[in-house]
């Protein structure tokens, strides 16, 4: 077991926003646990690079839409670092853009079912492994939302929209919950972001078509929203919790 240093666990951290939150972490200190779904490969290349720079990082599998994955995922983290400081739920899907009229029940269920369930399934081990209440020392988490929830997506994912929603919504309602136990819980809430995700929903030229929508004429990078992740785990924010920060460049 290891023995020094905060332990964060980052959801969906093998690429994008969320491998960009592993790194960050690792350069402030933390020994980072990076989940992936599916791509191994790409887990392993983040904590890799951790490693190489002097860090400490384990790759983790698990679909957080799936409760025995995530209670093993925990299990995983306690058998290696013995400890859990942070939570950054960052697992997220998107879909093809469409209207709502032509989305199938099937696409729906996915949606709530990583972005929302997976976002408290999660929230709920590291409750249990941090909360006073159940002998814990107190930490931190960290949702990842989207200005979507505040813009809607009309025409291109009003259920990424309202998923997002949703999950500010929880962050807002658990802050205040736990907040007597030691758990700050924030959420940041990204604008456009330079991201595979975009490609992934059928969508690789939506950066150029929107860009010009953003005050600041311009995406944003993963590591302008892994810093603002790190500042709401870190002590700077120590009497900061139920905030959502959004991070969009002006939009």
């Amino acid at each position: 077991m290891s023995k020094a240093g905060p332990v964060v666990l980052v959801t969906g951290g093998s690429r994008g926003i969320g491998a960009a939150i592993a790194a960050a972490a690792a350069r402030r200190g933390y020994r980072v646990a990076v989940n992936y779904a599916a791509n191994e490969t790409a887990a392993k290349a983040v904590v890799d690079a951790i490693e190489a720079d002097g860090g400490e990082a384990m790759a983790v599998a698990g679909d957080v839409a799936r409760e025995a994955d995530v209670v093993a995922m925990f299990a995983a983290i306690d058998e290696r670092f013995g400890r859990l400081d942070a939570l950054v739920n960052n697992a997220g899907v998107v879909d093809r853009k469409a209207r709502l009229d032509q989305m199938s029940a099937e696409r729906l269920e996915r949606m709530m079912a990583v972005n929302v369930v997976g976002t408290m399934l999660c929230a709920r081990e590291a409750v249990r492994r941090m909360s006073t209440k159940h002998g814990g020392k107190g930490g931190a988490i960290v949702n990842l939302g989207s200005v979507a929830a505040r813009l809607g997506s009309p025409g291109e994912y009003v259920d990424y929209a309202a998923a997002k929603a949703a999950v500010e919504t929880f962050t807002t309602g658990l802050a205040r919950e736990v907040a007597e136990e030691g758990i700050r819980v924030n959420a940041v809430s990204p604008g456009l972001v330079a991201t595979e995700i975009h490609a992934s929903g059928g969508q690789p030229d939506r950066i150029e078509r929107l860009r010009g929508m953003i005050p600041m004429k311009r995406e944003g990078r993963p590591e302008e929203i892994a810093n603002a992740v790190l500042w709401l785990l870190s002590e700077e924010a120590s009497y900061t919790t139920g905030a959502i920060l959004t991070v969009s460049g002006g939009r």
